[in-house]
């Protein structure tokens, strides 16, 4: 009997160490996304604006200050559990109340709100001004996907839905991309990003067309609701060209998993030609469309004309 389970357990560490090991050659072949998330990463994603640096200030002195009371409260709780403990013949103290005391420990957390607050205030009201963009889009979230409208400035006029690449739709379907191959940017993937240019200001309006939608960038510190029947709005600057992933992230249904989001930031040069290939596809469209409908109508022209020639 002992052979039997010496047997299954030897085999059972055999199948763990395999998947294990397979495991760990998968993940080794996947690489740190720029601009998104990275192997095995713990802190927030690098900072691509002056939002996001702000952002990341103010995650590091929240932790510190937590960090500091914790270890000041239950240093001096346990300090006062092992030293006034009844083992060593300690008695407990006889007062009813302190002045000091009660001025102190409402002076010090008032403090403390006041450091937390005055660089947290100044980040959301910076977040909010959206005064004076250099461009304004529009980001609507619908089940499972975004459309982005450039309502103002160069690109004025451009729109375009942005989906899932339908590739790495596939590969989801089939369980992921598996130990084979290695896909940095994973379910990250679009069929057509939204494109700025760097160095501008640029606003963006959400809403939603069915359910809560949210678009989340962290690089450019972006987290905005996109909510039926509202428009909310929120602004970035990128300081850097580059491509920037985030996703939906609010819960919105079956498909919330498949709606991720891809900012490319383009030189101005690179934009502005991206902005003349856009506006000539849409004429071209626009042309081929009034070819279409007028077709219908040459032939009823044609088809008259020879009635009317076998009529005589």
């Amino acid at each position: 009997m002992k052979s039997i389970f010496d047997k299954v357990g030897g085999a059972l560490l055999v199948l763990v160490s395999s998947a294990w090991t397979a495991s760990a050659a998968a993940q080794s072949k996947v690489n740190d996304l720029p601009g998104g998330p990275a192997v095995n990463q713990l802190n927030l994603q690098p900072a691509a604006t002056r939002i996001a640096e702000d952002q990341v200030s103010l995650h590091w002195l929240m932790l510190i200050i937590c960090g500091v009371i914790f270890v000041a409260v239950f240093s001096v709780m346990f300090y006062s559990i092992w030293k006034h403990r009844k083992s060593v013949g300690h008695k407990a103290a006889n007062f009813h109340e302190s002045v000091t005391v009660e001025i102190l420990w409402t002076a010090v957390p008032f403090i403390i709100v006041v450091l937390i607050a005055w660089p947290a205030t100044k980040a959301v009201i910076a977040m909010k001004d959206t005064a004076n963009p250099d461009l304004t889009v529009k980001v609507t979230g619908m089940q499972w996907r975004w459309r982005y409208d450039y309502l103002k400035g160069e690109g004025e006029g451009i729109g375009f839905g942005s989906a899932l690449d339908t590739a790495q739709r596939a590969m989801s379907d089939n369980g992921g991309p598996g130990h084979v191959v290695a896909v940095d940017d994973y379910l990250l993937k679009v069929d057509h990003p939204l494109v700025v240019p760097v160095g501008k200001k640029i606003r963006v309006v959400t809403t939603a067309n069915d359910v809560i939608h949210a678009w989340f960038v962290p690089s450019l510190g972006i987290q905005l609701s996109a909510i039926p029947g509202f428009v909310r709005d929120t602004w970035f600057r990128a300081d850097k060209v580059g491509d920037y992933y985030g996703q939906c992230s609010q819960l919105c249904g079956k498909e919330h998993a498949y709606m991720p989001i891809h900012v490319k930031v383009m030189s101005q040069e690179d934009y502005t030609a991206w902005v003349n290939s856009e506006n000539k596809k849409a004429t071209a469209s626009a042309d081929d469309s009034i070819k279409v409908s007028a077709a219908p109508n040459d032939v009823l022209q044609r088809s008259e004309h020879v009635g009317v020639l076998a009529a005589r």
